[in-house]
């Protein structure tokens, strides 16, 4: 029998991001607190520009986008916002989406996999998502079961199960 198998990667969908962003933008048009102070939210080529007046507007703006992610089914743990910095007149946050796993997390991920999951199970590192095999179906989804319970800096999701 041939062996079963799934990908872990990490990715984020960009049209639920765009919509996201959307709606983000309708609701800072709309609410009083940002009124008059300039606040915005836009893509800038790949990464996102958070703008107000003040460092807690900006701040407030980047809670309204995290809140319109989260209702989007985003992990937060995808997105990768910096400090807010002065740009003349107002503050700013520029804040990116993370996209694939980054080899230091893979080789975790896989480590993980060895030490805690059933020995039948082998992971293997293809670019940026991680190959899980195993002849038996149920130490696959133990071996997912395990990782979703395991507080990990990026957002997993598994795929392609056969």
């Amino acid at each position: 029998m041939a062996d079963s198998s799934f990908d872990i990667v990490s990715k984020v969908d960009k049209m639920e991001a765009d919509n996201a962003v959307n709606q983000a933008q309708k609701e800072i048009a709309q609410r009083y607190d940002f009124k008059n102070v300039g606040a915005a939210v836009e893509w800038s080529g790949e990464k996102l520009l958070m703008k107000a007046s003040s460092e807690e507007r900006v701040k407030a703006v980047l809670d309204v986008l995290e809140q319109k992610l989260i209702k989007r089914g985003i992990s937060l743990r995808s997105l990768d916002a910096g400090k807010p910095y002065p740009s003349g007149k107002e503050f700013r946050i520029e804040a990116s989406m993370k996209n694939g796993i980054s080899s230091e997390d893979a080789k975790k991920i896989s480590k993980i996999i060895r030490d805690e999951g059933p020995k039948s199970v082998k992971s293997q590192i293809q670019g940026d998502e991680l190959r899980v095999q195993s002849k038996s179906r149920d130490d696959l989804q133990s071996v997912i079961a395990l990782l979703k319970g395991k507080d990990l800096d990026v957002a997993l999701q598994f795929v392609n199960f056969r």
